[in-house]
């Protein structure tokens, strides 16, 4: 986690924590420094930089200020508008950008934004670059073997220049409807778009393939991103698939690198489903290369208990994409992500994609002839209960030996019919405590024996 970017990017509340000078000053160093790193190769035209957005009031804000510095630092910076993070990744993939810029704070009320750095194979940005721009933010950067206090401003031909680049969205709308190798036709198919980037594009790409569909919550505003809509307000597009008998049912966040399905019933299919389904069907066709999925320490222990009994292996990243993606590129890794909706199906994308994995739960129900409920019956997901606790230090505590006595007893008690997670938050002075068990009130039980040794302990500052 660095000064200003964690690991989604640069976030923070509009004009306080994230703002347009802090924009034009990413916009003026991203310019500036792969101009600089194109020159050093001898070749010398200018820097291309495309920057998509969501629906965000201050999102207009932060992309005219980002073009304004890659501009004046002589790059070229091409406009998708309103598009989805991983369009914005695809495009910087395969339409030779030196880099991609999506401004969108994802899952957040509106009021909330952020700047998501991207490279050119369509990958979150190194850190070792996130460092160099929070030192220009910082006034303290030193690279190419010297410290800069102003970064030198392009002139006369050779200032940048902005493109209208919807071209680009366009581009991958086509990507995505080639991707369907099956015709949707005679499927109801119900879309909430979160009022957000999507609400235009997933209409456009199910159509094509030839679904009836139906969309909720795909009229922005500025102001109504996320609001009781989309994949962390579900229960809206839950009770439209049943009163409107749909067939199946998906809601994406405000960036639509997420996406959480409602199978006919109106029941919640979670991340941890849609990795068993295509896992499932993957193997079957002995394309699940190497046998092993990809999960966070957040995934469900149901999860994995289906995946022993279908002879699927797995592993557990820290919380976070990015975090699966690293580990799925390492080791060729066809498919993972988090129990949210972040999936990655690294064949056909490098980041998670809402819209992408609806068409893949769209295939698996085409190719089985099953409904979505059917699919999913396999998975039970057990109960969990996660309570978070203040401390005074993160470390200390989960370190402090009457602690892991704790947790380790709750652990012993378990046994192989759940399973105990403490970690640490990554933004606040937080310890979160979670156990997963099949009796909830059995859960409850564990997690307060291990948070009243927190106490006693001497570290809680206020629950």
């Amino acid at each position: 986690m660095g000064r200003y970017f964690g690991t989604d990017g640069f976030r923070g509340e509009a004009n306080k924590g994230l703002t347009a000078d802090h924009a034009y000053k990413i916009g003026r160093f991203l310019g500036w420094y792969y101009g600089e790193m194109r020159r050093q190769r001898g070749d010398m035209r200018q820097p291309r930089v495309v920057i998509g957005k969501d629906t965000r009031l201050s999102s207009y804000m932060l992309e005219y200020s980002l073009v304004g510095g890659l501009t004046a630092s002589g790059a070229e910076a091409c406009i998708m508008h309103v598009t989805t993070t991983p369009s914005v990744a695809y495009i910087a993939r395969v339409d030779d950008f030196d880099c991609g810029i999506m401004i969108s704070a994802s899952h957040n009320p509106f009021y909330d934004n952020g700047i998501k750095l991207i490279n050119n194979h369509g990958e979150k940005m190194d850190d070792k670059t996130t460092a160099l721009i929070e030192d220009f933010l910082d006034g303290k950067l030193e690279v190419f073997g010297k410290k800069w206090t102003e970064l030198p401003l392009a002139t006369r031909d050779q200032i940048g220049r902005t493109v209208d680049y919807v071209a680009g969205r366009n581009r991958y709308i086509g990507y995505l409807i080639s991707l369907g190798i099956y015709s949707f036709r005679g499927m109801r198919v119900a879309l909430d778009c979160a009022n957000g980037s999507t609400w235009d594009l997933a209409r456009r790409v199910f159509e094509a393939l030839g679904a009836k569909t139906y969309v909720i919550n795909a009229d922005p505003n500025g102001l109504n991103i996320n609001e009781n809509a989309g994949s962390t307000h579900i229960e809206g597009l839950q009770q439209y698939v049943v009163n409107n008998h749909m067939d199946v049912g998906f809601a994406y966040d405000g960036d639509a690198d997420r996406c959480l399905c409602v199978d006919e019933q109106g029941n919640i299919i979670t991340g941890d489903h849609i990795l068993y389904i295509y896992a499932r069907y993957m193997k079957d066709r002995d394309k699940l290369l190497p046998n092993t999925v990809v999960t966070t320490v957040m995934s469900n222990f149901g999860l994995y208990k289906a995946l022993d009994e279908q002879g699927i292996g797995y592993v557990q990243t820290q919380v976070g994409d990015r975090f699966v993606y690293e580990y799925m590129s390492q080791h060729g890794c066809r498919i993972g992500g988090e129990e949210s909706g972040h999936i990655i199906f690294s064949k056909y994308a490098t980041t998670g994609d809402g819209i992408l994995t609806s068409l893949k739960m769209m295939e698996v129900m085409m190719a089985r002839k099953q409904k979505m409920s059917e699919l999913a019956q396999d998975l039970v997901l057990y109960p969990h209960v996660l309570k978070n606790i203040r401390v005074m230090d993160k470390k200390a505590t989960r370190e402090d030996p009457r602690v892991v006595e704790a947790v380790k007893k709750v652990a012993d008690a378990l046994g192989d019919t759940g399973r105990i997670l403490v970690r640490e938050s990554g933004t606040e002075p937080v310890i979160r405590v979670m156990v997963e068990a099949k009796d909830r009130e059995l859960c409850d039980q564990y997690v307060d024996d291990v948070l009243k040794v927190i106490r006693e302990s001497g570290y809680a500052t206020g629950d």
